[in-house]
């Protein structure tokens, strides 16, 4: 599995690192400015690696309310932040400009990151309107920039939003497998740090033949033996943050406890 060749380990676990409000989002802290971005993306990154993750993706999580063509600032701030902390970084990287694949692929490609992951198929009703994606212009957008060995993360499940036709997530599992090739399929919650309900992880796992499965959402130390008996590995934040609250820094601590179940989990495969 490519998931074992990229992160040296089998069921990986990606940690994001969630970069503060940027020019442009309506919460920037202008006075603190791309300073403040950085020192607190700095923070979170060596936390999250000195807790012994295996990979980071770094998103504009604080964004909010997303977009789902990103600015152009945005990418730029972020490429700056990347490339600033490059020679900081160990592991695996990944980028995620939410809610753009496009965008994110033009940031992977820059940043050189391994990874994207995104809301690539599908037609949504969302918190953000009517959400639509077009996955073969986004692939083909993928290799006219050089990023044909990018590994993308489709997200089959999205936060804040239900697919807009009446199928059932086997349907949708297969057919993103069959038709679109995604090199993992991820599954998610209602919100950030919303626990992914095990039995549809376990149905999408079961419907594909070939693709990784990633627990997207919802990650704690108590719950991830449970979710990676199914997936075959997990994307986390939350659990990872100051009293497990979405909008606060990295405790180290917290990453070692949660990275400790996972290893006693991969001791026993």
């Amino acid at each position: 599995m490519w998931t074992k060749d990229l992160f040296g380990v089998e069921k990986p676990i990606i940690a994001m690192c969630h970069m503060q409000p940027m020019p442009g989002d309506p919460n920037y802290d202008a006075d603190g400015g791309m300073d403040k971005v950085l020192t607190c993306a700095r923070h979170d990154l060596l936390a999250l690696q000195e807790g012994g993750v295996d990979g980071v993706m770094f998103s504009n999580e604080f964004s909010l309310p997303y977009l789902t063509k990103v600015e152009t600032v945005t990418v730029a701030a972020m490429a700056r932040v990347i490339g600033e902390l490059k020679s900081d970084i160990k592991i695996p990287l990944g980028v995620n400009c939410l809610w753009d694949p496009v965008a994110s692929i033009d940031l992977a490609v820059a940043v050189d990151a391994k990874f994207i992951r995104e809301i690539i198929t599908g037609v949504y009703a969302s918190d953000f309107g009517l959400w639509n994606t077009n996955v073969g212009a986004t692939v083909r957008h993928k290799m006219a920039v050089s990023g044909k060995d990018i590994r993308m993360l489709y997200n089959i499940v999205p936060e804040a939003a239900a697919y807009l036709a009446a199928r059932d997530i086997e349907s949708i599992a297969r057919t993103t497998e069959f038709n679109n090739h995604p090199d993992a399929l991820c599954v998610s919650g209602l919100t950030a740090g919303a626990e992914t309900d095990t039995q549809i992880l376990k149905r999408v796992k079961d419907a594909v033949k070939h693709t990784p499965v990633f627990c997207n959402t919802g990650c704690n130390k108590d719950n991830i033996k449970r979710q990676l008996t199914y997936a075959d590995g997990a994307v986390c934040a939350t659990t990872f943050k100051v009293d497990g609250i979405f909008e606060n820094e990295v405790d180290v601590n917290r990453v070692k406890e949660f990275m400790k179940e996972v290893k006693d989990f991969r001791a026993g495969l």
